[in-house]
């Protein structure tokens, strides 16, 4: 059935790439511009790094220039986050509010993995 898909799968990845970067850049927006919303209740430094590093791996994942090296900090960004956050709270992600940092870690793993895919400034650059 899902076989209709795999002509789009380059597509289909670059997509979810820039989703997840813009998704992600607007968490860093959020904690250092308070835009769209206010920012999480986090000690002024932690939120000030945090942002800084939302903001420009987001924002580099998602138009695809430097996305491997991004996309790993990112992942790294969020492992830390989740252990400092919510790990210490409950074992499962789940339980203890972390299923979204566990998430993006994933994700921006993968991302670093495979590199940026088409519509990207790598791929213009030919990296």
């Amino acid at each position: 059935m899902a076989a209709f898909m795999k002509p789009y799968e380059a597509q289909a990845f670059a997509l979810a790439r820039i989703f997840v970067g813009l998704l992600f850049l607007f968490h860093g927006a959020e904690k250092l511009f308070e835009f769209p919303g206010p920012p999480p209740q986090l000690p002024e430094a932690l939120r000030y790094v945090a942002g800084v590093l939302e903001l420009g791996c987001g924002g580099l994942v998602a138009i695809g220039f430097l996305t491997r090296w991004a996309a790993f900090i990112a992942s790294g960004m969020m492992a830390v986050a989740y252990w400092l956050a919510h790990g210490t709270h409950a074992l499962y992600p789940i339980l203890n509010g972390g299923e979204l940092a566990v998430l993006y870690c994933f994700v921006f793993l993968y991302i670093s993995a495979r590199g940026a895919g088409i519509w990207s400034i790598d791929a213009q650059r030919g990296g």
